[in-house]
């Protein structure tokens, strides 16, 4: 899971980037709202951590300007501000959660699973898809209730599949989610990847579809 956090202060900067590193998501820090981008690619962004008070802007402008757009990404806005007002105006804003400083890290990595769980239209934090049973916190597959020895990108390649059933994710957006840090993975690795993940699950519940890329079968 890939993470946009958009945060100004140094020290809870780092803190928060070494949190999410023990979560096992990558991250991004940004600490001005100019440096964020004018929009956010589904395909290479899991969630943003926003904070409101940035130097120069308020996240609440950002956060319009990207639902205005059309963006869709999670939002959890992190803020000291504790005003019902406020947490009023980052949800009516568009924002999936609201956190007040300070907080403890490991609940915030559980409200990013949530609204990323919420986005990926799971019920709970247990997917279920046939008989695979995939937990993305506890980082576990099963298969009719045995466990499976996955390695750790066979494990995100299946969930990334797994987020949308019977939709076909096509290569270019997985090479870039399975790397989301540096250069995409090459197509060849991906393939790869497939091969090993289809001996454990079961060719037929990985399909491909030529040209454009695979599909986890409902």
């Amino acid at each position: 899971m890939h993470i946009l956090l958009i945060e100004d202060d140094l020290d809870l900067g780092r803190a928060l980037q070494a949190a999410l590193r023990v979560e096992h998501f990558t991250s991004e820090w940004l600490r001005r709202a100019a440096d964020a981008p004018a929009a956010l690619d589904a395909a290479r962004v899991d969630c943003v951590l926003l904070d409101l008070n940035l130097p120069d802007a308020s996240g609440f402008e950002l956060l319009r300007r990207w639902r205005g757009s059309g963006v869709r990404v999670p939002v959890i806005v992190i803020t000291a501000r504790s005003a019902i007002e406020d947490r009023l105006a980052g949800l009516d804003g568009g924002a999936d959660d609201f956190v007040i400083k300070p907080f403890d890290t490991t609940e915030l990595a559980a409200r990013v699973r949530a609204v990323v769980r919420r986005s990926a239209r799971q019920a709970s934090g247990h997917w279920t898809v046939g008989a695979l049973e995939i937990e993305p916190g506890r980082r576990e597959a099963r298969l009719q209730g045995e466990a499976l020895a996955l390695s750790p990108r066979e494990f995100q390649l299946l969930l990334e599949l797994a987020r949308e059933p019977g939709a076909v994710v096509a290569k270019d957006q997985l090479a870039q989610r399975l790397q989301p840090l540096g250069d995409p993975l090459d197509f060849a690795a991906i393939e790869v990847h497939v091969s090993n993940l289809r001996k454990k699950v079961g060719a037929e519940r990985v399909r491909t579809v030529r040209g454009v890329g695979y599909l986890l079968e409902p």
